[in-house]
């Protein structure tokens, strides 16, 4: 039985770019997917296509158990969508965004009044709810966008880069609502840049680059794919990094890096604590002194550099257009150029 989210071969290509490429995924209900990929790889491009924002050229594509193609409509009564720019009004105040988005579905206007200010004090905006939403931070944006995509409780969830650009506390206070939403029952896909999100958020993670699922996976299964874990040393006198090189060879399987400007070697290893111990004593031996040393586990960029070849930020597929889905619930918002544009110029519509 398919998941609350199912894609089989989605295929997209505007003009000579091949946005997607035979993508599948299978999200189950009540479940998080993390949809992961450097600019450019496809992320936005199959949110947009599994909230009926655009058709794909080939594939199938199910939410909640409804055809995306065959019955776009009944999709977007089941669906939340919040893109990666926020897309307020931001003449209305916070308050009067949420009202008009529940008198938009239909809400009697107490139904509406009430449930605003519920998600007013659940996003923590209830002090600046009767401000207008230009005179808004970015995280305050983002924070109202989200609740105005809650306004009708879906039971499927899109979040496109939800916490892109914001502070940490302000991504904390996000992941702590978007935990609350699965803990209810929501099904909910989130494309990030961030694999902390991910380990936070998602109960399995696919990794799309040039358009293809590349991996797929648990945070801990594709963090091992990488090497498991990282010793990384700074060493102190920078003619002694070469010394440092050689030490560190005798532990690694492959990998080394070496930053010169920061004086830093970097290699994968496995063996914990212990083997940390061993690289100390022979640095000891050997004479060479450091400023820091330590043991990590894999960063974004070390999942992102082994399965694709670059980091998390390079862009993989052509420049950004457009910004991608806007208003929730399958509406959209065009960038300056459009989608129109971004087809004849053939590059892709969204990262």
């Amino acid at each position: 039985m398919p998941g609350a989210i199912l894609a089989e071969g989605l295929v997209k290509t505007f003009g000579d770019v091949r946005a997607l490429d035979g993508v599948d995924l299978d999200v189950p209900e009540g479940t998080v997917l993390g949809l992961l990929g450097p600019n450019g790889a496809g992320k936005t491009t199959a949110v947009r296509i599994l909230t009926t924002l655009i058709a794909p050229d080939s594939g199938r594509a199910v939410v909640a158990g409804i055809d995306v193609l065959k019955k776009p409509d009944a999709v977007r009564r089941s669906i939340g969508l919040s893109g990666q720019f926020a897309a307020v009004d931001e003449y209305l105040t916070g308050r009067e965004n949420l009202q008009m988005v529940g008198r938009l579905y239909q809400m009697s206007a107490r139904d509406a009044k009430a449930r605003t200010s519920e998600l007013l004090e659940r996003f923590h905006l209830d002090d600046a709810a009767d401000r207008p939403a230009k005179t808004y931070s970015g995280g305050m944006r983002r924070r109202l966008d989200l609740a105005a995509a809650l306004v009708v409780s879906p039971p499927v969830m899109f979040m496109d880069e939800p916490t892109t650009g914001l502070d940490p506390r302000n991504r904390q206070q996000l992941w702590e609502v978007i935990k609350e939403l699965v803990a209810g029952g929501t099904t909910l896909l989130l494309t990030t840049q961030y694999l902390e999100e991910a380990d936070h958020l998602a109960h399995d993670i696919a990794v799309v680059d040039h358009g293809r699922v590349i991996a797929r996976g648990t945070s801990d299964q594709l963090k091992a794919r990488t090497g498991g874990e990282r010793v990384e040393v700074v060493v102190r006198a920078p003619e002694r990094i070469g010394d440092a090189v050689g030490v560190l060879r005798g532990f690694a399987r492959d990998g080394l890096t070496v930053e010169d400007h920061t004086r830093k070697v970097t290699v994968p290893v496995s063996g914990g604590a212990r083997l940390l111990a061993e690289v100390i004593r022979e640095f000891d031996a050997r004479g060479i002194e450091i400023d820091d040393i330590g043991l990590r586990r894999p960063t974004l960029d070390d999942v992102f550099i082994s399965l694709t070849g670059h980091a998390a930020e390079d862009g993989a597929a052509g420049p950004e257009t457009a910004r991608g889905p806007g208003r929730r619930r399958g509406r959209g918002r065009r960038g300056e150029r459009g989608e129109g544009a971004a087809r004849e110029s053939g590059q892709e519509v969204a990262s």
